[in-house]
């Protein structure tokens, strides 16, 4: 890991060269990545210098996913009806499924935030690094076309479906796999820590008596989601 680079007064945001290093792309226009990472909180903090957030280019990334991610389904998955497909996709590319990819490359490190959104947590929100990966897409695409941002698509997003499948659908193959045996997943919140605005949240699984597994997360539902995680590992190294 290299040291981290003090940009813009704040050391725990690193460079974008980093990223661009990070993720194997040269870009010709550097300022399509700068924008791709900055929050809206950062850019109305600094209305007087017109800096642009990503919120424009989020939406371009949005659409060349969706298609690079159909297309993607379409033809290694033709044993599915086009319900199936939408199905798939959708949870492919979730919010949830794209921050699992975000926090893969760190992105959260290189993000330009307000002070307000940086402490209260910004940085690794799910909703927050899910949009700048879309960002990073139509960044992509603007600087030099569609295969380009294709092969970043495939690359930290597409790759290793099975084991990004099992993250975000965990709490429901948990369920599936115990009542098989005739059980259900027991959720207990353990205990909270840290201030109002920036909770972790701890959680325990169990099957009856039995702990599996215990997660954390920024809300419940994201340590009831780690929880399940660890638990099909355990259960899956078990077999």
């Amino acid at each position: 890991m290299s040291d981290v680079i003090i940009v813009n007064g704040n050391p725990d945001q690193k460079s974008p060269d980093e990223l661009a290093a990070r993720i194997g792309y040269n870009f010709k226009d550097k300022s399509l990545l700068e924008r791709a990472l900055t929050h809206s909180s950062y850019a109305n903090e600094r209305q007087i210098n017109k800096v642009e957030d990503y919120e424009r280019i989020e939406f371009l990334g949005d659409a060349v996913l969706e298609l690079v991610s159909s297309d993607y389904l379409f033809k290694t998955r033709t044993d599915l009806s086009e319900g199936e497909l939408t199905k798939l996709r959708a949870s492919m590319v979730c919010e949830q499924a794209l921050a699992f990819c975000a926090r893969d490359l760190e992105i959260g490190s290189f993000l330009r935030l307000g002070k307000g959104e940086d402490l209260t947590g910004g940085r690794t929100r799910d909703s927050i690094i899910a949009d700048v990966m879309e960002a990073i897409i139509g960044a992509i695409y603007l600087d030099s076309g569609f295969e380009d941002a294709k092969r970043f698509i495939y690359t930290f997003i597409l790759n290793d479906l099975d084991e990004k499948a099992l993250f975000y659908d965990a709490k429901t193959i948990l369920q599936e796999t115990l009542q098989k045996n005739g059980s259900a997943p027991r959720y207990e919140l353990i205990r909270e820590e840290g201030p109002e605005h920036s909770k972790i949240f701890y959680v325990e699984v169990y099957d009856g008596d039995k702990k599996l597994a215990e997660g954390s997360g920024h809300n419940k539902k994201g340590a009831q989601q780690q929880a399940a995680y660890a638990a099909l590992l355990s259960l899956k190294n078990k077999n």
